[in-house]
């Protein structure tokens, strides 16, 4: 069955603004894009050509301008129109997509693509299939990137205790590896560590409400979420702090470019 093009996160559209509006108070208070972006930096330094990056479910772009200045063009794929509305404004000379990933062509080879924080909204049994097509569009000595929660990090756990959602890569690079029919490419999986941190417990509410927003998924209570923050988020000094590191499947497409 085709995901939607707009998808109900338990309790929350990805087209509503009201979803746009807790992404950016979570990023707001967050250390993840400084990390992110340094283990980025570093992915791209590596890269034997910058031509294209392809940036699937860039979200406000903030992400996206940081790794577009070290190439000569950048594709997104984003099917939410608010965040559409922000990459426009991030990022005006990207070419936007707005298609899902399943349907979404860039018409071009990629140099690196990244996928973070995407497949939450892809079924699990299309995983490997979405990763695999996106894959072709990755030249020969190219990366994919797939950025996920760490299935073992502070955020995961309250997922699991009110989802019973759980995600993990280590299971998906095994089946990557072992497709016979796929590109040859190395893999492996890595972390990048990120923390939230506020002094305001409403929007330590809110936030943890956005991050347990998953397809299929039955959004608890405010106030059993609220407690949950008071029992294990709260700090010592009376602030509020959420470990949610980052696993990363790192793909990279072995031999080399024969337009160079």
């Amino acid at each position: 069955m085709e995901p939607p093009k707009t998808v109900t996160t338990g309790g929350l559209r990805t087209d509503e603004d009201a979803y746009y509006d807790a992404f950016t108070r979570f990023l707001a208070n967050s250390d993840e894009k400084v990390t992110t972006h340094a283990y980025l930096d570093e992915v791209v330094r590596r890269l034997p050509a910058r031509r294209v990056f392809l940036d699937i479910g860039p979200a406000d772009g903030a992400t996206t301008r940081h790794v577009g200045r070290s190439f000569d063009r950048t594709v997104c794929v984003e099917p939410s129109e608010p965040m559409r509305r922000a990459l426009a404004r991030t990022c005006p000379d990207a070419v936007v997509l707005a298609e899902p990933v399943h349907r979404a062509d860039p018409g071009v080879g990629v140099d690196l693509a990244l996928l973070s924080h995407v497949l939450y909204y892809v079924p699990r049994e299309e995983w490997a299939a979405t990763l695999r097509r996106v894959l072709g569009w990755v030249e020969p000595g190219g990366t994919l990137l797939v950025i996920q929660q760490d299935p073992d990090n502070a955020c995961m756990r309250m997922v699991r205790h009110f989802t019973g959602v759980g995600f993990g890569l280590r299971e998906l690079a095994d089946e990557l590896a072992a497709a016979p029919d796929g590109p040859t490419a190395d893999l492996r999986l890595e972390s990048v560590p990120a923390h939230y941190r506020s002094d305001d417990l409403a929007e330590t509410v809110t936030v943890a409400g956005f991050l347990l927003s998953f397809p299929g998924s039955t959004q608890p209570t405010r106030e059993a979420v609220e407690e949950y923050v008071q029992r294990h988020f709260r700090t010592e000094d009376g602030a509020y702090r959420i470990a949610h590191h980052q696993e990363v499947l790192r793909v990279e497409r072995s031999g080399a470019r024969t337009d160079d």
